[in-house]
């Protein structure tokens, strides 16, 4: 049954990310399961039929190479762990691009590390890549580079959600797909018969979020928690995301015939602009700024500058043109910016008035610490 919401964001969304899980792709014993890829892939080259681009973020590496070898239990061993994902990924890839050539396409790999995103030439280096893919008809299948990087094996991508919603803001794709191993967001505990997939979620609160907490082991990697955690980033960015089983045959074109399938969470506001969608949520933090009263106000409530008068409280080391955090008097994060000064020169100048810092440092290149136009407000999850 389709309804005239998701038919409306299926046909505008001409661009889809679709994010699909180690469960999705493996058997019970974690192995690789050749046949499900085959089939996502048989969907996807539906999907561009239909004129719709696909980007894939895959997980399913380390059980690719499990299959490789011959094992049956995951390596704990975190060198091990990173040679099995090595050996797998090339057989991931394989197993894409073995049905895609069939019908007149290529995978084509894509391996990132979290500094991509913090580095903004790299940043945009790695969008005009994957746009380029797309231009030459391949499909970018795209996966943290578990070879080099220890985070996405200890949890920092969060089993590829968070690179999915990170990847959607990149590209500003309308519309992120996560498939996992269960048909969408529960009312209550999956396990009861009794509980039921919600529809639409139009906005990603902490009732929400406790929803899950209170109906599983907790937001760790790869469960529930970490989706929501992902779909929250788009959402708040101006886009759509819906969480479905990819178990189920056919799921990706039910979806983009707007059918009801699993859970639609709703984008909240307007798109943010590409370069605040990098400042809010790509690039990582390197320190922290506590505000007072008054410039709290100033900045979330006004879209003013941040000046040193209204800082009280500096953390971390970092340098001109870094991302910072902004807290508020409680200590609550409610904006990101990129600092004009260097953490030693806002601890010195920190609760100084504007005209006062050449006074203080010996010169003043700018009168405010982050400028308005390098700033992104959270404000009830909302970034302006």
């Amino acid at each position: 049954m389709a309804n005239l919401l998701r038919q409306e964001i299926a046909a505008t969304a001409d661009l889809v990310v679709v994010k699909v899980g180690t469960r999705v792709l493996t058997h019970p014993d974690g192995t690789l399961d050749n046949d499900r890829i085959s089939r996502l892939a048989e969907e996807i080259n539906l999907v561009s039929e239909l004129g719709k681009t696909v980007v894939l973020v895959s997980s399913g590496a380390v059980g690719a190479g499990m299959s490789q070898m011959g094992l049956r239990q995951r390596p704990n061993d975190l060198a091990q762990l990173q040679a099995i994902a090595a050996i797998g990924q090339t057989h991931l890839i394989e197993t894409y691009d073995r049905t895609f050539r069939k019908h007149g396409h290529r995978a084509a790999q894509v391996l990132l590390i979290a500094d991509d995103f913090d580095d903004r030439t790299r940043y945009l280096n790695v969008r005009n890549t994957i746009l380029s893919l797309i231009e030459f008809g391949a499909v970018p299948i795209i996966n943290e580079n578990d070879t080099v990087s220890v985070e996405e094996l200890q949890t920092t991508f969060g089993d590829n959600d968070r690179l999915a919603a990170m990847v959607t803001n990149l590209l500003r794709a309308p519309l992120l797909i996560i498939l996992s191993d269960v048909d969408g967001l529960y009312d209550g505990d999956p396990a009861d018969e009794s509980s039921k997939v919600i529809s639409v979620v139009d906005k990603i609160d902490d009732e929400v979020l406790a929803v899950v907490q209170q109906h599983s082991v907790g937001l760790g990697k790869g469960g529930m928690g970490s989706k929501l955690k992902a779909a929250r980033i788009v959402t708040v960015a101006g886009e759509n995301v819906i969480i479905a089983s990819g178990s189920k045959p056919g799921v990706l074109s039910a979806i983009l015939r707007g059918e009801e399938v699993g859970t639609l969470l709703l984008a909240q506001g307007k798109t943010v602009s590409p370069w605040k969608r990098w400042i809010a949520f790509s690039a990582r933090p390197h320190g922290s700024i506590t505000v007072d009263s008054g410039a709290h106000r100033a900045v979330a409530d006004e879209g003013r500058s941040l000046l040193a008068i209204g800082i009280s409280r500096v953390e971390g080391e970092f340098v001109k043109g870094e991302v910072l955090s902004l807290l508020d008097p409680e200590g609550n994060e409610f904006a990101r910016g990129l600092t004009n000064y260097s953490s030693e020169e806002v601890r010195r100048v920190q609760g100084v008035q504007s005209d006062q810092i050449a006074e203080v440092l010996g010169h003043r290149p700018y009168k405010e610490v982050i400028h308005r136009n390098n700033l992104a407000v959270l404000v009830d999850g909302n970034s302006t």
